[in-house]
């Protein structure tokens, strides 16, 4: 059987990549909001993997929330960016300023 630490370790590599692609890659919008669902579903290989080695479902009811959370975040993210591009027609990040307070 394969150890814990395998998958926590992957699961580790999986967050910082998509730490690495929100502070790397700062033009692309659609590049952002894919970082932020690979960190999302991160989080839930870790808590699906520490609930099948502890016996527990906790971890899987936490990552199926999570996962209607990610869900509703990027459909929201994606319908303002497809508004924002029919306003202004690009959604350059560096462009961006209708959303300014």
């Amino acid at each position: 059987m394969i150890q814990e630490s395998y998958f926590v370790y992957c699961s580790l590599l999986l967050f910082l990549i998509g730490i690495s692609g929100i502070f790397l890659n700062r033009n692309n919008i659609i590049l952002i909001l894919m970082s932020i669902e690979l960190m999302l579903l991160a989080i839930n290989f870790f808590l699906i993997i520490e609930s099948v080695y502890n016996d527990d479902i906790i971890g899987q009811l936490f990552a199926l929330f999570i996962l209607t959370v990610a869900a509703a975040e990027s459909a929201i993210g994606l319908a303002i960016l497809v508004v924002y591009y029919r306003v202004k027609s690009t959604i350059d990040i560096k462009a961006i300023s209708l959303l300014q307070g």
